[in-house]
């Protein structure tokens, strides 16, 4: 008759318990890590003087999409830039921007809104491409919501509102006063209507 043990083996049971409360140690730690993460980027963006905010912080923060930005820290007071705005076509339609030009702080959120009607009797779909003038001021203008890049149909006589939300870096150079953000609005895979007659 055989000798072996009836039952578990204590040394298994013993390897399992220890197992099973490493993995306790490493979910808690896990947890306890994600939780830690937001107060650790905010404290490095504040040790780095990045100033960040979600879209649903400036939400929070203004109540609605609709005028000035978030309360930013970080705005320079002593400057204004002077945002002028551009709106530009190719083809027989309608667009512009609700307001020629718009003075704000570097650092300040502001947003502007541009429209757009489909003059034509025929359904259209249309794009936009930013510009910025001068080009230094470019990679210090950064847009939080922009209606640009993505294709947009219209039908026959129907109008589009679309707001432009944006911040102008504090580091933008010292000599740049005036910013021109200019679009061009295009129809995607259209006729493109020939220059009028008597013009070069």
């Amino acid at each position: 008759m055989s000798n072996l043990p009836i039952g578990p083996d204590p040394t298994l049971r013993s390897d399992n318990l220890r197992m099973v409360g490493k993995l306790v140690v490493v979910a808690a730690l896990m947890f306890g890590f994600g939780y830690a993460l937001v107060p650790m980027y905010r404290a490095i963006c504040d040790a780095l003087g990045i100033n960040v905010l979600t879209l649903a912080e400036q939400r929070a923060a203004t109540g609605s999409w609709s005028g000035r930005g978030a309360v930013n820290t970080q705005v320079d007071t002593a400057r204004s830039i002077t945002i002028e705005f551009d709106a530009n076509v190719r083809g027989p339609w309608q667009f512009k921007s609700a307001q020629r030009s718009l003075s704000v702080h570097p650092g300040e959120m502001a947003t502007v809104e541009y429209e757009f009607t489909n003059v034509q009797n025929r359904t259209m779909t249309a794009q936009a491409i930013p510009s910025y003038a001068p080009m230094q001021a470019s990679p210090h203008f950064s847009k939080v919501e922009c209606f640009c890049f993505n294709e947009w149909t219209l039908a026959p006589g129907e109008t589009r509102r679309w707001p432009v939300t944006f911040v102008v870096d504090p580091k933008l150079p010292k000599d740049v006063t005036t910013i021109t953000l200019s679009y061009t609005f295009f129809e995607v895979g259209g006729r493109v209507p020939p220059a009028p007659k008597g013009t070069t």
